[in-house]
């Protein structure tokens, strides 16, 4: 069995519904903290039709797929099948955090938790179908399996925050077993611990049997599945220090105010940890407006690079034909991939794709001249406040041409390798 490590690694998802936000909006934002060396693509599948009897090769294990998949755009570590966080075409965001406990970690290969996300996002149309999705193959394939690109077992429970146009929810996992708790108002936000306590509004049929087998529950006492599956003190959860509790007072802080905008800087907050720096650091990010008028289209901003702080934010919205999104996408290897291969992670081999390549010599320019990094970040930062203002017309005005959203990610892209390319 694999342990936890001993300075949790993870991410931080958040969530704001009104009344918290500004207008009649869902507001969702994730960082993916990783290996600091790990290349996260931004990859766009469109909706298909599967035959009767067709088999899905994920991570690491095969299961049956399903006779229909909806267009899913994923920001994802460049090795595996799955995502940490992502959309599908209906306005279903998902992220997903590591999270320890008393049950121990299994090693055996099975569904990763990212391989969870992304079949959730391709096979479900609401936040509560998709958990409902994600549940039922847990059950039947369960989570399991190497988290990391290296021959140096990572391995970790899930927790998910999803979301869609009109609520949002938690589900929390424990092998097996798992929890969830719906959000309909405010804010929440999850990282790396359990959270869900004694507000269970839906949960594994044998969750508290299995807990009071193993003498973690005297079946007696208000049943707190934070406390219960693992260590959390959960009555100083939001007043001790880390970064659940930085996470949550960042969204209270800005609470019957929070924007795109609002989301976008706490995700790029070092103070608090939430934008991770280090061996593990922030890889990649992700912000969405859910409308909750469903003539509105959903706007999802990914960066598709290391720290947000100096990356942009970038649109995409489902629309019929989007260009795929190739300079973002990572090379592939096909069955010589060493992840293919066992045993796995002999070889790393390198996975940059170009937004990649021009943003990593952008920020040794930030590092090694100081004004002319303080220029350049100047630009994307102008860059990004101008796709901002555009979505935000876009959803204003009631008026979006179909015809340049189709390039509107892949547009952005170019236009941040441009100013990169000029400046270095």
């Amino acid at each position: 069995m694999a342990s936890r490590p001993t300075e949790p690694r993870s991410c931080d998802t958040f969530v704001a519904l009104p009344p918290a936000t500004v207008g009649s909006r869902v507001v969702f934002g994730k960082n993916s903290d990783r290996p600091c060396d790990e290349v996260q693509e931004i990859v766009y599948f469109p909706a298909a039709s599967h035959k009767a009897g067709d088999k899905l090769e994920c991570t690491y294990i095969e299961i049956e797929q399903a006779a229909k998949t909806y267009a899913v755009v994923l920001s994802r570590p460049s090795w595996i099948w799955g995502a940490e966080m992502g959309a599908n075409e209906h306005g279903v965001c998902i992220g997903n955090e590591a999270v320890w406990g008393r049950e121990e970690v299994c090693d055996n290969e099975a569904l990763l938790g990212m391989d969870l996300l992304r079949l959730g996002l391709e096979r479900a149309d609401t936040a509560e179908n998709t958990l409902t999705v994600m549940v039922d193959l847990l059950e039947k394939y369960g989570q399991g399996g190497n988290c990391m690109e290296s021959h140096m077992a990572f391995t970790y429970h899930n927790s998910f925050l999803i979301a869609d146009r009109k609520e949002a929810w938690v589900l929390e996992t424990s092998g097996k077993y798992w929890a969830a708790e719906k959000i309909e108002e405010g804010v929440r936000n999850i990282s790396n611990q359990l959270s869900i306590t004694t507000k269970i509004d839906r949960e594994h049929p044998k969750m508290r049997d299995y807990a009071k087998s193993k003498g973690w529950w005297d079946g007696e006492k208000e049943f707190d599945f934070a406390a219960v599956y693992s260590y959390v003190n959960t009555a100083r959860m939001t007043t001790s220090r880390g970064r659940y509790c930085e996470g949550y007072k960042l969204l209270n802080k800005h609470k019957g105010n929070i924007t795109s905008e609002t989301m976008m800087e706490i995700l790029r907050d070092k103070e608090s940890g939430i934008n991770m720096e280090g061996g593990f650091m922030t890889t990649g990010s992700m912000v969405s407006i859910l409308p909750q008028e469903p003539n509105l289209p959903c706007i999802h901003f990914f960066t598709g690079t290391p720290d947000p702080d100096r990356s942009v934010f970038k649109p995409f919205i489902f629309v019929p034909n989007i260009t795929q999104l190739l300079k973002t996408s990572s090379p592939t290897f096909g069955h010589d991939d060493p992840v293919k291969k066992k045993p796995r992670f002999l070889t790393k081999p390198d996975r940059r794709h170009e937004l990649y390549k021009q943003h990593e010599s952008a920020a040794v320019v930030m590092e090694t001249f100081k004004e002319k990094g303080k220029e350049m970040l100047e630009q994307i930062r102008k860059l990004e406040k101008e796709k901002i203002n555009k979505m935000e017309s876009i959803l204003q005005n009631r008026c979006l041409d179909v015809n340049q959203a189709v390039n509107l990610f892949s547009q952005c892209v170019e236009e941040e390798i441009n100013t990169y390319c000029l400046r270095i």
